[in-house]
């Protein structure tokens, strides 16, 4: 798809959960709606500008029909997201600029701001159901974990905190250790077991939930540049935007470099967003451009290549094993101990995966062109 120019800095991209919608929200205050197609076509519907300072976020209703936006002035705005106008302005929703926002529960709106404050919304009427102060430095991502009601938060202050919306009290649920770092971004894998988050530099951290939010259980290194947007494409792979201006595909647990999904450039990569499908992957970058990929077709063909390549392999064991049954000796010699056996045919293997894994971490810690360990997985981009 062509990128679509917005004419100004993207701050957030969000999808409409039911229809082929993406909004952008700008450094101008303004949030433009496109509608667009599986044939990479797209169409402008609405524009609006509710203030002129930034649209730092952007959130959508369960349902779709509102938007919900957050600004550098500390307002909360409500917006009819068919026609593009203002139902409910919430001036001063915080004392400080408010910087992500997020949907919870159905009636539920999560805010957080630039010193860290947290609060809660109902939607119904738009009052401010409890606030949350355990952070002391900016909000930057929010996770909505529905079999638990947890909300998690990630802060510039080097922690993640947990609360549970359900509860009344305004403590957190869990609240991590110093991770030394600033955490960017977060999305759930495997099944919401486990959380990949982003650090400013560059390591992606993995807590696996029924280990506790102490501390996390893995991390891996790689990013030259700090990894400020994330999204989750399947179970095991998820997207990350970086810094150096590259969207790559990354592998979890066992962990690798995919490919370059996208590239912005000398820009960096600050928000991203799949549709409701997985197929179009829009990233935001400075270059004032909102950017679709279909990564869905790449995906598949990706799959369909890796089971070309074993079916290949097994026709070549299968030959190999034909060619060696009708070349065999008239008096068969004794065989050789099974130990034996085994130590010739596994023993390279297992030194095979050794020096392939060094390799894997050498090139991870690589810069920007050389990232790309495993091209083929996105060949078609």
């Amino acid at each position: 798809m062509p990128d679509i120019a917005v004419g100004n800095q993207v701050f957030d991209v969000v999808f409409h959960p039911n229809e082929d919608i993406v909004l952008a929200g700008l450094l101008t205050g303004e949030i433009k709606a496109f509608s667009y197609n599986d044939d990479g076509e797209h169409e402008a519907k609405w524009d609006l500008r509710p203030t002129k300072r930034s649209c730092r976020g952007l959130a959508f209703s369960y349902d779709g029909d509102r938007v919900y936006s957050v600004s550098k002035d500390r307002t909360l705005h409500v917006i009819d997201s068919a026609q593009g106008s203002i139902l409910e302005t919430k001036l001063a929703a915080h004392d400080s600029p408010i910087n992500r926002v997020a949907m919870a529960m159905p009636h539920m709106l999560a805010t957080g701001d630039d010193e860290g404050v947290i609060k809660l919304w109902d939607t119904r009427n738009m009052s401010e159901v409890r606030a949350y102060k355990q952070h002391f430095d900016f909000i930057s991502d929010f996770l909505w974990l529905e079999d638990k009601k947890h909300l998690v938060a990630t802060s510039g202050d080097g922690t993640l905190s947990v609360m549970d919306v359900r509860a009344s009290k305004t403590e957190p649920f869990a609240h991590s250790e110093d991770q030394e770092d600033e955490l960017l971004s977060i999305v759930p894998i495997k099944g919401d077991q486990k959380v990949v988050v982003g650090t400013q530099l560059g390591v992606i951290s993995i807590f696996n939930r029924k280990s506790g939010w102490g501390d996390c259980v893995d991390r891996f290194p790689g990013h030259p540049q700090s990894i400020d947007a994330l999204a989750a494409l399947t179970q095991d792979v998820i997207l990350t935007g970086s810094s150096d201006g590259l969207v790559r595909a990354v592998q979890i647990l066992p962990s690798k470099f995919l490919g370059a999904v996208a590239d912005h450039g000398e820009f960096p990569v600050e928000r991203l967003a799949l549709d409701r499908r997985k197929k179009w992957l829009a990233s935001a970058s400075h270059d004032e451009l909102l950017k679709l990929t279909d990564v869905q077709d790449a995906l598949e063909e990706s799959d369909d290549e890796g089971e070309k390549d074993a079916e290949s392999r097994d026709d070549d064991e299968d030959q190999e094993d034909d060619e060696a049954d009708t070349t065999a000796a008239p008096v068969p010699a004794p065989a050789p101990p099974q130990e034996d056996s085994d130590a010739d045919s596994d023993e390279p293997a297992e030194k095979r995966k050794k020096r392939k894994k060094k390799s894997k971490d050498k090139d991870g810690s690589r810069k920007k062109a050389n990232t790309a360990v495993d091209g083929a997985f996105f060949d078609e981009l």
